[in-house]
């Protein structure tokens, strides 16, 4: 018999908080504010307490200290996470306890806040918890994450549990595989969706500029602040900040960004005061952050914070029973509904190519195959896809050879533009029409090339 709570209050009912600490004082506090808030609080002291009170009626929210006369706050979420999963839970741990909100967010809470509490953040994550969405909702966007190969369907399932969390998210994959479209899909999926989703490449922000980016400027605060600025904190609050790259940031930064993850709290260049932010963090790279960690250049306690919970994003050559309905997903997206077919002999040789530069590499080469292929279909030859290129895929180690990823893109970028000139006699605006990108792109590709 399954112990799992399906129940719903009746419409118009108040929704009801389980608060769970031993002191009295603090439990007044919080009932206090939930009153304010609209909600009924039901108060106890000790776990077995709460979990007696779990199993006599049904709660919309959890706020549990982690420390119990009679045990840990860790038992409570373990229990509601198991028997109550629509509930969500939220732990309340002493200052400093970095490593016990870490143990409870990957135990499956939602949220923590550390003692003292302060009532700002207390509504803001209740507010939050109590938007949580409902599954089964229609016009799904994980359909946008194409496959059904056994690791895209993995990937689906653990975005589902993740857009239930608060916890930090760390995505890993190589460049291309679409690290980006998940932490979308997640913001989506989540209690911030009504919130913005930021996404800040670090490693293409300047040194100097980076704490003025982040955390944003007064007036004055250096030559040419002449206004007061927002920086990427204030942009995602009450939604969710993307650092992509995060490997990219110097150390200083570094400890800055740990402590504005820490507190959730920002302060502005120029400013001696903090501001409370509301931000769930999601952060990516293509680099092996325990690796970076062991050579000194990511420090160890912002890699804890930031690996609460960790999304791996398969690389396209270990789901090749996905790239057929990728095809026909991107082909539609560049050709509409009439759109030019791959044969046969052009889709079994995408199936036997390793690709290095991923799905963002296959909709490249795909998109360059519309714009020189003649008729109604796609041959093996319209993909430039070299031999020794294939032979890649036997595990030969050949292919690129010694040619970085980047060299290598941009050589296959250099050929299609230059094919393009001599099909349109060197007119950059017609050879830009050809390869479906605007004449300014046109224009900046030919400057990054390096062709005349």
């Amino acid at each position: 018999m399954s112990l799992v709570r399906t129940e719903r209050r009746p419409r118009g009912e108040m929704n009801r908080v389980l608060v769970v600490d031993d002191e009295a004082d603090i439990r007044e506090l919080i009932d206090l504010t939930l009153a304010r808030m609209g909600l009924a609080a039901e108060c106890v002291g000790s776990v077995g307490e709460a979990l007696a009170a779990l199993g006599e009626g049904a709660f919309q929210l959890c706020l549990t200290d982690m420390r119990l006369p009679d045990g840990e706050g860790l038992e409570i979420v373990r229990h509601i996470t198991e028997h109550y999963p629509q509930t969500p839970v939220a732990v309340i741990t002493a200052y400093g306890s970095a490593e016990n909100a870490v143990a409870a967010l990957k135990a499956g809470a939602f949220d923590y806040l550390a003692k003292p509490v302060g009532l700002d953040q207390l509504r803001a994550l209740v507010k939050s918890a109590l938007r949580l969405p409902e599954g089964g909702q229609e016009n799904d966007p994980l359909q946008s994450l194409i496959g059904d190969s056994p690791s895209m369907q993995q990937v689906r399932a653990m975005i589902e549990k993740l857009a239930r969390s608060q916890a930090p998210i760390y995505i890993s994959g190589e460049s291309g595989s679409g690290k980006e479209l998940a932490a979308r899909l997640v913001h989506s999926r989540s209690s911030r969706s009504a919130g913005p989703f930021v996404p800040v490449n670090c490693g293409a922000i300047p040194e100097n500029l980076m704490e003025s980016e982040f955390f944003g400027y007064r007036k004055g605060a250096f030559t040419g602040a002449d206004s007061d600025r927002d920086g990427f904190f204030q942009a995602a609050n009450g939604g969710t900040l993307f650092l992509d790259e995060v490997a990219d940031l110097p150390l200083a930064m570094q400890v800055k960004l740990l402590r504005a993850i820490q507190e959730k709290r920002v302060r502005k260049v120029g400013s001696v005061t903090e501001e409370p932010v509301d931000v769930r963090i999601i952060c990516a790279t293509h680099r092996n952050l325990r690796e970076c960690v062991d050579k000194g250049s990511f420090r160890q306690d912002l890699y804890y914070r930031l690996n609460v919970i960790e999304l791996r994003m398969p690389p396209l050559r270990e789901r090749l029973e996905d790239i057929a309905p990728l095809v026909e997903a991107i082909l539609r997206r560049l050709g509409g509904e009439h759109h030019p077919v791959l044969t046969s002999d052009a889709m079994r040789a995408l199936e036997q190519y390793p690709f290095p530069g991923n799905v963002r590499e296959l909709e490249n080469i795909l998109e360059r195959a519309l714009a020189l292929c003649s008729g109604e279909s796609v041959e093996t030859d319209d993909l430039h896809l070299e031999p020794e290129e294939c032979s890649a895929a036997d595990g030969d180690g050949e292919g690129r050879g010694s040619e970085t990823l980047d060299d290598y893109l941009n050589r296959l970028e250099r050929q299609a533009i230059l094919e393009a000139l001599q099909k349109t006699d060197g007119n950059r605006t017609a050879a830009a029409r050809l390869l479906g990108v605007t004449f300014r792109s046109m224009r900046y590709r030919l400057e990054r090339l390096g062709i005349e």
